[in-house]
């Protein structure tokens, strides 16, 4: 049974999201290409609202990704979007 689609905090989602990103290498090196992060600003801005918004929008800006990292969070794509879209404001 999928997960209930609101209630998600946007910042534990997101945190979740990150580490479900960087557990795969060739992934997490194309998360560190794409926004431009390097591995010590996530190790010392990981709970910070601006790198957990890049994070859900390196995994927005591709599909395959998004839809893996919710399957694999047990929530919908669109929670993932919406914890984005939250963070951002």
């Amino acid at each position: 049974m999928r997960a209930s689609e609101t209630n998600h905090d946007p910042e534990a989602l997101a945190l979740q999201a990150l580490a479900w990103t960087l557990a795969e290498p060739t992934r997490a090196a194309r998360l560190l290409d794409v926004t431009g992060l390097t591995p010590a600003d996530l190790r010392t801005r990981a709970g910070d609202p601006a790198v957990l918004s890049a994070a859900l929008g390196f995994l927005e800006a591709h599909e395959p990704d998004l839809i893996a990292c919710a399957a694999g969070l047990g929530v919908s794509p669109a929670a993932i979007v919406a914890a984005h879209g939250a963070l951002e404001t």
